[in-house]
């Protein structure tokens, strides 16, 4: 079973920058992919990035590009999500995905394991 933890949120002022981590317990995520995502109260949960675990390749969100970057980090097996130029409607709860697959997907149904995610407040 593929454990996925969520680390690094917290309340930030408009306009700062967090760092999110996921740490994966899978040993051999070669021909994986991973993304990111983020659910507010009362919305739908929505894709902001993934990223293909063997080569680096990534895809955002529209609204996302620019402000936020997806990475991961092979030997210690974790993903992170830097977003800058924080604002109060990023407000929400952020979750790490994996599929067994290389292709890169937006759809929610489309991961296989997910984290407990981890709390984003923007707030002056």
């Amino acid at each position: 079973q593929v454990q996925l933890v969520e680390s690094g949120g917290g309340l930030v002022q408009p306009g700062a920058s967090l760092k999110l981590a996921c740490a994966v317990s899978e040993l051999t995520p070669g021909f994986w992919s991973m993304g990111w995502f983020r659910q507010a109260p009362g919305k739908e949960r929505e894709f902001v990035a993934a990223i293909r675990w063997r080569d680096g390749t990534t895809l955002y969100a529209d609204s996302m590009k620019g402000r936020f970057t997806i990475s991961r980090e092979y030997v210690s097996k974790a993903i992170y999500l830097q977003m800058n130029n924080l604002q109060p409607e990023d407000s929400a709860t952020y979750s790490c995905a994996a599929r067994k697959d290389s292709i890169l997907r937006t759809r929610v149904e489309e991961y296989d394991f997910w984290g407990q995610g981890t709390q984003v407040t923007v707030s002056s």
